[in-house]
């Protein structure tokens, strides 16, 4: 079958999976009390502290104030209970609204749910660190977090603006420590302000300076990933000492800013359709059980409900070892996310192989 033909199959088809599946988790749904599914379908991850965390969750970064709120509750309606934040995203009063709008319905209890924030790089200076996590709980409307990571090793000028420049445009760096940081995050978990912290873009040389020094060994690693860049050795590196994995960008982030013209996309991936068109699932709840079936956390991104049902769903198939296989020989080591402005810093963490 052509590559052409295999297109316009599969998109018919996919116009009645997600009617399927749409049908599927409507079941049960109500406008007034939201969907509940059997929470225990869906598989935790246990932490090196013994919290557990949904498999599953919603991914925030690019969603448009404006819509994220409504984002946020058709998620929990839908059955998710693990949200994925960060202060950069400029969005955390948004996704905070959906949140608190939930729980005072009924729908939800702050228990019931796993929320994870981002420290970001100009906040790195110790004296800064408690004061963005609150920052961060005022903007939500918690008390509380359930995993708080550092967003990237890289450290900006200290300050409350995300990216600092100076007069030429060129970003503004800090020669803060991200070790220094990581002590500074300790002392959220004893004042009880998050349960868990984390690294987030970090690679294996610099998560052994941090455990060198770590009172607190770091629960969780949430690094890019997706059959393009599949991170075997950095997810193996982590596992061995103790941290889970979450995966971000799992569906390719076709629309990340700084994407150029003609490179390469994930969901349009020839064999990844003919693999979707044999098993009668959409490409991305293909690559999202992959990250599922390898033990991985993931947080796919939308604001579509049909899209968020979508990526729901997917935990009514397993993918066969050969099919996990072939998804593994995608890996081309393609970085979509390589946060470009700062490829000159010290700390730059993509330069190794892993």
């Amino acid at each position: 079958m052509s590559h052409l033909a295999c297109k316009l199959l599969f998109t018919l088809k996919r116009s009645r999976l997600l009617s399927v599946s749409i049908t599927l988790l409507n079941r049960g749904y109500s406008r007034h009390s939201g969907w509940h599914p059997d929470l225990k379908m869906i598989p935790k991850v246990t932490l090196n502290n013994g919290l557990e965390i949904p498999i599953i969750g919603l991914g925030t970064w690019k969603s448009q104030p404006g819509v994220v709120t409504q984002a946020v509750k058709d998620a929990i309606d839908v059955g998710y209970r693990h949200i994925d934040c960060a202060h950069v995203y400029g969005n955390e009063k948004e996704v905070g609204a959906g949140i608190n709008a939930k729980i005072k319905e009924g729908v939800v209890q702050r228990k019931d749910l796993f929320i994870t924030s981002k420290l970001w790089d100009s906040h790195h200076h110790p004296d800064f660190v408690v004061a963005a996590c609150m920052n961060t709980l005022k903007d939500l409307g918690l008390d509380y977090l359930d995993l708080y990571l550092m967003h990237y090793p890289i450290a900006y000028k200290a300050g409350f603006e995300t990216h600092p420049t100076d007069e030429n445009g060129k970003l503004m760096y800090s020669t803060d420590d991200y070790v220094d940081t990581w002590k500074a995050m300790e002392k959220l978990v004893d004042r009880k302000l998050v349960r868990s912290i984390g690294l987030s873009n970090f690679n294996s040389k610099q998560i052994e300076r941090v455990l060198d020094v770590a009172t607190i060994k770091p629960a969780m690693l949430q690094i890019e990933c997706h059959p393009y860049l599949n991170q075997k050795k950095l997810i193996a590196f982590g596992r061995e000492r103790g941290m889970s994995i979450t995966a971000y960008s799992p569906l390719g982030s076709k629309d990340r800013p700084w994407a150029k013209p003609g490179e390469p996309v994930l969901l349009e991936d020839k064999k990844l359709h003919e693999m979707s068109t044999r098993l009668s699932r959409t490409p991305a709840q293909i690559v999202l059980r992959y990250q599922i079936q390898r033990g991985n956390v993931v947080i796919p991104k939308s604001v579509h409900k049909t899209r968020i049902l979508e990526n729901f769903a997917v935990f009514d198939f397993e993918l066969s070892q050969e099919d996990m296989q072939l998804l593994d020989s995608f890996d081309k080591n393609t970085r979509f996310c390589t946060e470009p402005s700062s490829v000159d810093h010290p700390d730059y963490p993509f330069n190794l192989e892993f």
